[in-house]
């Protein structure tokens, strides 16, 4: 039997891994808004950032049920590569990389302006946030088990 201490540690890193979940499911749901019903074409940095969100969904549900202290190390990695994908989106975006280093060659443009939200926000930057967020949930709860 579980003494209190252990409980709330364990419902804290359940809370967590939740929280990291509805990012994801967030995230994937305005992904699929922007695609579908705003019928917003992705770019290819959006594709590869969408590879690594995706999954998170799945990843982090079967990590919920029961909760498995794992799943922040199998989520990790592809919030790691899609939070470097969405920074270098950003920069591209803002223009701090030049466009002649933009993977975005044919097709839609990685820098195209679809949306800014409060003037500022545009898809890149969501992105980005969502994979900080996703990025820095998921390392504190991987500090929190031991693995």
């Amino acid at each position: 039997m579980r003494n209190d201490g252990e409980t709330t540690a364990l419902d804290v890193n359940w809370l967590l891994c939740f929280c990291a979940w509805l990012i994801a499911f967030v995230s994937t749901l305005g992904s699929m808004f922007f695609s579908y019903v705003m019928e917003f074409a992705p770019c290819v940095l959006c594709w590869y950032q969408r590879i690594c969100l995706f999954p998170l969904v799945l990843i982090l549900a079967r990590g919920l049920f029961p909760f498995d202290p794992k799943a922040s190390k199998y989520a990790l990695p592809l919030a790691g590569v899609g939070w470097c994908l969405a920074a270098y989106h950003s920069l591209l975006y803002a223009e701090w990389i030049p466009a002649d280093m933009q993977p975005c060659t044919q097709g839609v443009s990685c820098t195209e302006v679809h949306i800014e939200l409060f003037g500022f926000l545009s898809i890149p930057y969501l992105s980005l946030i969502a994979f900080t967020l996703l990025s820095t949930i998921l390392i504190v709860l991987q500090r929190r088990t031991p693995v």
